[in-house]
């Protein structure tokens, strides 16, 4: 997590977290993900190849206080972007959010300039609600995914 978070496309597209050393990365984790599985269940998962199980970056369900559903979120590495990982772990996550935690929307936040991930909510059947403000960026795109209007993964 530690690279992801210093990552420059993670900082300029979502955010400096100001999480530089791995002391501040745990305690990080334990504030953050932990606890948001301990309250709902559900949090980032570690994306890993299969073959090795080397870690490529982050991808899951993040609950935020300003959105009524929980949003979906990935962060790969930069040697991993542009080969699919990042919608095959979308799509799982998915998956599970409709079949294990029986969620019926999910939401998206998205920096207007993150074409790439634009492009992808989008071929996952995404669609753009609005502009929502986030963290006092009110040009972050809101995009929303309903399981109950028969939404297919």
């Amino acid at each position: 997590m530690l690279a992801v978070w210093n990552d420059p496309a993670f900082v300029r597209h979502v955010g400096d977290r100001g999480v530089r050393t791995a002391e501040q990365a745990r305690m990080a984790i334990t504030d953050g993900p932990l606890e948001m599985y301990r309250r709902y269940g559900y949090g980032p998962y570690k994306v890993a190849l299969k073959q090795d199980g080397r870690a490529l970056g982050v991808c899951g369900l993040f609950k935020r206080e300003h959105l009524d559903d929980p949003d979906l979120g990935y962060a790969l590495l930069p040697s991993y972007r542009g080969k699919g990982y990042a919608g095959e772990a979308a799509r799982r996550v998915m998956l599970a959010a409709k079949d294990v935690f029986a969620l019926p929307r999910l939401a998206a936040l998205i920096s207007p300039d993150n074409q790439a991930s634009i492009v992808l909510i989008e071929k996952l059947g995404f669609t753009l609600r609005g502009r929502h403000s986030v963290e006092g960026d009110d040009d972050t795109l809101l995009y929303g995914f309903d399981f109950m209007a028969g939404a297919d993964v």
